[in-house]
């Protein structure tokens, strides 16, 4: 399974963080994945890549131009692409990849997590989306999640389709087993 990890560019305050990229870019390998990622050697970044890598498992980059420029690239990859955009960085990342795991991170990470579960709603795929909740990182977003449905702006098959878990390796066998909801349609037609 190749699965594109979403995450920050900065390590954050807490060590459990660090801890828990180097996890996951162990348990990718273990499972025999492969890394797909922004590409970046800084922060939790540079981090899930140099511990899938130093477990064994294939790492993809993808980065646009303006960043390598900056000289953040990582240079130890199996692969680097290089781009033109943000877009096509979020376009690639999504091709290359068979699931998505966001770990802690800024806004980025967050856009970029919204964008593939938007997508799987929308049935533009079929793959598992997911949060790796380290140290309660995410727990007041899933509590705002569940009151979005509660206030019916979100189903909650669709709620049920963002995976979370604070184990990686349960996380990546949970997105193993993962079958889409299949909802027929997602507004009433009372409701346009």
């Amino acid at each position: 399974m190749r699965l594109c990890v979403f995450c920050g560019s900065s390590a954050g305050v807490r060590p459990d963080y660090l801890d828990a990229a180097r996890a996951l870019g162990g348990a990718i390998a273990t499972a025999g994945g492969t890394l797909v990622y922004g590409g970046a050697k800084v922060g939790l970044m540079g981090a899930v890549a140099d511990a899938a890598l130093a477990a064994g498992a294939p790492v993809i980059g993808v980065m646009p131009r303006s960043l390598v420029e900056k000289e953040i690239a990582h240079e130890g990859l199996t692969e680097l692409h290089v781009v033109g955009s943000m877009h096509e960085r979020k376009a690639l990342m999504a091709d290359r990849s068979d699931g998505f795991v966001a770990l802690p991170g800024g806004i980025g990470t967050l856009e970029e997590l919204f964008e593939v579960w938007t997508w799987a709603q929308l049935g533009y795929h079929a793959k598992p989306v997911g949060l790796l909740d380290i140290a309660g990182f995410y727990g007041k977003l899933a509590a705002f999640l569940d009151h979005q449905v509660d206030e019916a702006f979100v189903r909650a098959a669709h709620r049920e389709m963002l995976i979370v878990e604070t184990d990686p390796t349960r996380l990546i066998g949970r997105f193993a087993a993962y079958q889409p909801p299949t909802v027929a349609k997602w507004i009433k037609s009372a409701e346009r």
